[in-house]
């Protein structure tokens, strides 16, 4: 049994209350973070409530949240996306999640990905296995690249966003050119829960927010799946860059990234 898995029931308790906020209430006031990047006002009232909550449960783990930053130790911390995919939830799309990890050092160990409007729930510990609802998961079987679905993370909004775009069109334009599909769901907690459930085949992120990728990082690789960054290293909350796949894929999807990365000056 994973050593981290008594805090299971702690973490899924968390994501709930987060989860029943966004089925029942509006996004309220948004606020801007920057060229074309908000927070609702839902977003702040999430985490302050998990973050409230958590310490009083547990008050000797620390907290980072993507909206208000870390409080507490930052050895061993929670680390919360109150809403990941904000603008598709404020637009109502269903393609949103709830994601929350627990990170030890520099390594996500426990993981919790809520879908509220998909009634799906997917929760892992280090050691211990990944699962949907309860039910163990695994990934797919997919061990060609023209056969695999892979989805890619959001294009870069901000400073330098024209930039940092350069590459994640050219990884765009080499992925239409070798798998079946390319997906872009707004969610990067969604991709690795649905490559962790194998209805992905690879999940591929230009950027590496510890509250974005965390808890997806954990249930993935509990699944099978194979984790890595551009070096092909195996990837940590360090990382720059988050790329993963089927164990049978992670080469050739390396490979892929590589000859985008090549064609243009690579900015993070």
């Amino acid at each position: 049994m994973s050593e981290y898995r008594e805090l299971l029931p702690i973490a899924v308790e968390a994501v709930n209350r987060a989860a029943e906020a966004m089925r029942h209430r509006s996004p309220g006031a948004l606020t801007v973070k920057g060229d074309r990047d908000f927070a609702s006002e839902l977003d702040y009232a999430i985490e302050r409530d998990v973050r409230a909550f958590l310490n009083a449960e547990t008050p000797e783990v620390g907290f980072l949240g993507e909206e208000e930053g870390r409080t507490g130790s930052a050895e061993m911390q929670w680390v919360l996306d109150p809403i990941d995919g904000t603008a598709n939830f404020v637009r109502g799309l269903p393609l949103c999640a709830v994601s929350l990890a627990l990170v030890h050092g520099n390594e996500a160990v426990l993981g919790v990905i809520e879908l509220p409007f998909l009634a799906s729930r997917y929760t892992a510990a280090k050691g211990d296995g990944a699962y949907a609802n309860g039910q163990e998961i695994r990934v797919s079987s997919t061990s060609d690249l023209g056969e695999a679905i892979v989805s890619i993370g959001d294009y870069a909004v901000g400073p330098d966003a024209e930039a940092r775009n350069r590459l994640r069109l050219a990884l765009t334009a080499q992925l239409a050119a070798e798998v079946q599909r390319v997906r872009m769901t707004g969610s990067a907690a969604l991709d690795l829960a649905w490559l962790a459930e194998g209805r992905l085949d690879a999940a591929l992120t230009l950027s590496n927010h510890a509250w974005d990728m965390a808890a997806g990082v954990v249930i993935a690789r509990e699944s099978g799946a194979a984790v890595i960054d551009q070096d092909g290293a195996d990837h940590d909350v360090s990382s720059a860059v988050t790329l993963a796949a089927t164990p049978a894929l992670a080469g050739a999807v390396l490979a892929t990234y590589r000859k985008a990365a090549s064609t243009v000056e690579v900015v993070q």
